[in-house]
Formats: structure tokens, sequence, C-alpha cells
């Protein structure tokens, strides 16, 4: 056995470079299988925001690699991941993407569950007099931790954490929650799709400022000309930075990393109206500079290995499919309890770019398509993640540093991939 895991770990070692990742793991089906269980199996997993489960009953089914799990929030108040299964025969007891119920009942032989899992009720008792404990066949639990309300499961009980396993991207979550203008952050709302192509296309994506002026001209031209200027951030102060464990942050705005620094900055004349509305609603002069200068988002995207990203204004969470299949989820985030107004120009914002008839998600979506079908072009090749290697510095927190269009977090998430991937013959070393 130990031969058989160096041999798949030194494969792997080939295939993922400092500088550069091999075409196949976009397209290896075998590899696909290992990384379901080696990276979304043996790590932490983004599942929901506290939002989405607001209220006693509430739920959202989510994904963690291919395992269909259950986010609950019991009567006491207590949040719980569950996994998805009856411990009978094995069917899913939850179909719904979210809700509010009062348990959760198999549809095949009508065993029934309470919020926290807990096995309650089954037909014809009798029959299992002596031979079964309802005690011991209730969901099984995941472990989960929460960091500023994006909660996080593992089926590692020995995992390190959640709060180092974050580490340098604590920083980056914290400023990323400003979004609420003063209020907590709030799932708005949410939409799906998938894309045919590999999980780790759209992980580079959200890392890869690059493409935008090429990829989004579609979406700069549909904006006015002082917007235009705020996104033509290629040759600006921007940079990438390495937090680590697979984590980075690519700042394309450094003026608004901090979303209540400045607040006496002009109001940009697209938001000028909003400004009017709150005015008029009695908000002072500080909550409504507050309110505007969040509505827009933040000026970084933060990713967290290994399936979702702080992207500017919203939540993208992916999940693998198959090799070449990928589902993302898009969720728009405002504040609870914020003013109307300004909720729903975040959501008008969200759905100008990231909508499913947005700007920008059929253009990334083409752009994806197209890197799938070219990694099926003949037997060798190499995908290159070296741009910006030879002008790296130091960031004030200690980290590796590269200029905005620069891959460093890509090279950060393929260093905790490799990670992962072969942790097994390392713990065997």
């Amino acid at each position: 056995m130990s031969n058989v895991i160096a041999r798949c770990a030194s494969t792997i070692r080939d295939l993922v470079q400092e500088d550069r990742v091999h075409k196949s793991l976009y397209s290896d089906p075998e590899l696909f299988e290992q990384e379901l269980d080696k990276v979304f199996n043996n790590t932490w997993v983004w599942v929901a925001h506290e939002s989405e489960v607001p209220d006693k009953g509430s739920y959202k089914t989510a994904m963690i690699g291919r395992h269909p799990v259950i986010v609950s929030r019991d009567r006491k108040n207590q949040i719980h991941v569950l996994q998805n299964r009856c411990r009978h025969r094995g069917a899913t007891v939850c179909e719904g993407k979210h809700g509010k119920t009062k348990a959760f009942t198999c549809p095949y032989h009508g065993w029934g569950y309470a919020l926290d899992g807990e096995l309650r009720a089954l037909p014809k008792p009798e029959e299992y007099e002596g031979i079964l404990d309802k005690a011991e066949h209730g969901l099984e639990k995941l472990r989960h931790e929460s960091y500023q309300g994006m909660i996080f499961a593992t089926f590692r009980d020995d995992i390190e954490p959640l709060e180092d396993f974050l580490g340098g991207a604590k920083k980056w979550i914290d400023l990323f929650m400003k979004q609420g203008g003063g209020y907590p952050v709030k799932a708005l709302g949410d939409h799906r799709f998938r894309f045919p192509g590999n999980w780790k296309i759209q992980l580079e994506n959200t890392t890869d400022a690059y493409h935008f002026p090429i990829v989004h001209k579609s979406f700069i031209s549909s904006v006015d000309e002082a917007t235009q200027d705020v996104f033509d951030f290629l040759d600006g102060d921007g940079y990438v930075e390495d937090l680590g464990n697979g984590h980075s942050v690519m700042v394309m705005i450094p003026d608004l990393v901090d979303l209540e620094a400045n607040l006496d900055e002009p109001i940009p004349e697209r938001f000028a109206e909003l400004a009017q509305t709150l005015a008029d609603e009695g908000h002072s002069d500080e909550e409504v500079r507050k309110l505007v200068r969040a509505t827009g988002g933040s000026g970084f995207n933060l990713n967290l290995f290994p399936n979702v990203a702080c992207s500017m204004a919203f939540f993208r969470v992916l999940t693998p499919i198959s090799v070449n299949s990928t589902e993302i989820h898009h969720v728009a985030i405002g504040g609870d309890g914020a003013p109307a107004a300004f909720n729903k120009m975040r959501l008008r914002l969200h759905e100008h770019f990231q909508g499913p008839m947005g700007f920008g998600t059929p253009d990334d979506g083409e752009a994806w398509e197209r890197v799938q079908r070219g990694a099926n072009a003949g037997k060798d090749g190499w995908i290159l993640v070296n741009r910006g290697m030879s002008k790296l510095s130091q960031s004030d927190d200690g980290n590796v540093k590269g200029a905005v269009c620069s891959e460093t977090g890509m090279r950060s998430a393929y260093k905790q991939y490799l990670n992962c991937m072969t942790a097994e013959e390392n713990n065997h070393a």
C-alpha cells in the first residue's frame, strides 16, 4: 500500500510544479476522484452563511465535494451540519435548497429526524424492539465552526481549528464583512449555474485580474466613465497576497479595502440618487456616507481554499460535480436591517455583473468552457502560473506579494492543493 501511495504522490508532484500545472489536472477522471477524497474530505469546506439559516427551523442544503449535507438551526437556536442521508436505507431526507421545517422525514420509509439530527420516530417501532437504539441512529453530524458568520464543516475530527486554518485570511474576512454599511451582513438572494469545466478553473479565476479588461469589455462599456476609471486597475497600486493555506487576496482597488475609511470622499455620481434617498429618510450624513461607500462592495477578492470566495460584493461558492462539470453558487449580500434602498441597489449591482443575465458571469463562463476544451488538445501541455514570479515582494504582514495581475494567488492555491494531495505520503514518511 505504501508503494501505491508513494507512486500516486510522485505523479502529483510531477503535475504540480512551482510555476506551472499540467493540463491533466483539468481532465483526468481518476485524478478528480482523488481530489474529492484528499481535498474536499480532508479540509474545512464552506457550507453556508449564518444569515441563510436565520430562524429556528431554518435549513439550507449544501455539498461537501460529493456529500450532501444539511445546515439547520434547531429550536434552541443552535446550528448543526448533518449528513443528508437516512440511517435506515440511505435516502436523502431533505431535497429543498433552503426553507423552514419542524423536522426532516425520509420519504422512503418515514423515519423522522429532529432539527438537530436526532431520530425521533419511525413507523412500526415494535418491529425494532430490542434490536435498534434510536439514540444511536440519528443523522450523522459533521464538525463545524464559524468565523464572522461563515460556516465551515469538515469530516475530520483531528483537523486544526478553523481560525488556525483561515490564518491570515481572517483580517480580510473582517474587512469584507463591512459590506453591510454598518449593519450585519445578510444573504439577500442567490442563484446557481453549472459550466462544463473543472473546478480548479474557477478557483483560479477569482484571483485573476489579468483577464478583466479582455473578458469583461462588455461590462466596462456598460458603465459611466468614472466607474470605468475605477476598474482600470492593472497598472494601479493593487496587488495579490499569499495568505497561507491556499488562501489569497487580490486587491484591485486599494481605496476600497476598508469601507469605513475616508468617508469624507466625494460621493460618486452613480450613487448620488441613493445618497439623496437615504438622506430624505432621515439618516445622518455619516450614515449616508457609510452606506453609500459600502454599496459597491470592497475593492478586493478574497479566495478561501478550496471552495469559496468573498468576491468584492458577494459570495461565490464552487461545487465539483465531475472532472468537467462544476456548479457555481452566487450569494448576493446586503445589510440585515439596512435601509431597503441600500439593499435594493446592492441587488441591482449584483444583477448587472454577476446575475444570470448580467455582463460578467456569461463572459466568464465562456472563458472557463474554452479552457476546459483546450485541456483536451494534444497529449501533453502545461498551464502557466508563473506571471509575476520575478517581481515578488513582502507584504506588511510578512506574506509573499505580487502585482495585481500576477498569478501569486494561483500559486498559493496549488501549493495547498499539492499539500492535500500528498498528505498521506507525508504522514507515512
